[in-house]
């Protein structure tokens, strides 16, 4: 069946790459008992695609049941799906039958599949494997032939490197992946979608039908949309029983887009929405070493003039010499450094000998270098407990290998 066809008929808006891809390979799954993994952003319209996998599949005459685990709660999400036996729990005054023995033969779609307790992702894993589940406070093993399409917005690799998902159970349910791009990827369909939307309501309420100016279209498709479709709904909606005027402006729009920039620069979010602390911590980090650099500028320059006043040009070291703060100061004025002892800043001398020098004393700046200060830890601590390294570490709160590794990175003896 033809692409268009299919989004006439599960009323899918829409021509970007990404959507007709996702189509596409729900269409040639359709046939096969593979199981689907759906993923995508909230809103993006990930519920069309498993009817789209059910009614193009040899199960389309069976039961086809959408569950939404993340709105079950703990206690009774496996009385649902697997069902229940009378007086199993408190409550259970019958038999039940739970979505996967009432399923047999169709479909099941299992929304946010990422929010089911561990204990009940042991037993999908089992219907999965072998199509055999147990009803609550039974020990009666029986058997299913369901068809599993799984949905979630959540980070799943994410997910079973907290230990929240089981990785058996993903890579089981995760045979065949679909991706639903987000609305902000798709700026070719949000204008559709926009005139879809007002059509619909127009009709819904009796009312002339809005439509946008041009700013307004520019505002519309710059922005990000992180409710997607169906923010993009909403705000249809609103914008159709609030306004009016039928012509909507930009600043009429921006009035129900309050978080709108329209910048699109290249922030950096994690996972709770905020900004990362990682982009903080660059540029402390820049910062820091252009303090570093300013106060070693600040030591060399000392030491520099002091070696004038000690020793005069001829015999400075070789390495201040080539240093990029003495080629500064002797480029730029060739009276302030001359190989005459007696070394003249503004034609003033600073002294014949070392001995004219009063009340003087070297001053030894302390290193604010992280590395100097980890290796400096790291030596006190092997001193304290003599060498013990498995002591060490546990007094510097690291893991011994780790203070193995610094010491061979560091070359502490």
């Amino acid at each position: 069946m033809e692409l268009q066809s299919i989004k006439q008929r599960f009323g899918i808006i829409g021509n970007a790459i990404g959507l007709n891809r996702a189509i596409d390979i729900a269409r040639q799954v359709a046939h096969t008992d593979l199981s689907v993994m759906i993923t995508g952003e909230s809103g993006t319209g990930k519920e069309v695609f498993p009817q789209i996998v059910h009614q193009f599949s040899a199960r389309k005459h069976g039961a086809y049941i959408a569950v939404n685990c993340g709105a079950i709660p703990e206690g009774t999400i496996d009385s649902e799906l697997f069902g229940h036996e009378k007086g199993s729990f408190t409550g259970a005054t019958d038999s039940r039958q739970g979505y996967f023995e009432v399923a047999n033969g169709g479909t099941i779609f299992l929304d946010e599949v990422a929010e089911l307790p561990l204990s009940t992702q042991v037993r999908l894993l089992r219907v999965l494997e072998s199509g055999e589940f147990i009803r609550v406070g039974s020990s009666k093993v029986q058997k299913t032939n369901v068809r599993v399409v799984a949905a979630t917005n959540v980070n799943v690799p994410l997910a079973i490197q907290e230990g929240k998902f089981r990785e058996d159970l993903y890579y089981r349910l995760n045979t065949v992946p679909i991706q639903i791009p987000p609305l902000r990827e798709r700026t070719e369909d949000i204008l559709l979608l926009f005139r879809k939307f007002a059509t619909d309501f127009a009709e819904k309420y009796r009312m002339p039908a809005i439509s946008l100016d041009d700013d307004a279209r520019r505002v519309l498709i710059n922005y990000k949309w992180p409710g997607n479709i169906r923010q993009l709904k909403n705000v249809t909606e609103q914008i159709s029983i609030i306004e009016q005027s039928r012509l909507i402006t930009a600043d009429m729009l921006l009035k129900y887009l309050p978080d709108f920039s329209a910048t699109k620069l290249p922030t950096l979010y994690n996972k709770k929405g905020g900004v990362d602390e990682q982009t903080f911590a660059s540029e402390r980090e820049i910062l820091y070493k252009i303090l570093f650099d300013m106060r070693n500028d600040v030591n060399d320059l000392k030491k520099l003039v002091n070696d004038l006043i000690v020793n005069g040009v001829s015999n400075i070291d070789p390495q201040i010499q080539n240093a990029p703060i003495f080629q500064n100061l002797y480029n730029s004025n060739d009276t302030i450094i001359t190989k005459n002892p007696t070394v003249q800043f503004d034609s003033k001398p600073f002294a014949q000998n070392a001995n004219d020098i009063q009340d003087t004393e070297e001053i030894i700046e302390e290193s604010l270098s992280l590395e100097d200060k980890e290796v400096e830890l790291i030596k006190k601590a092997l001193d304290k407990h003599k060498g013990r390294r498995k002591n060490a570490a546990a007094e510097l709160g690291i893991s011994e290998r780790t203070l193995y590794r610094k010491i061979k990175e560091f070359n502490i003896e």
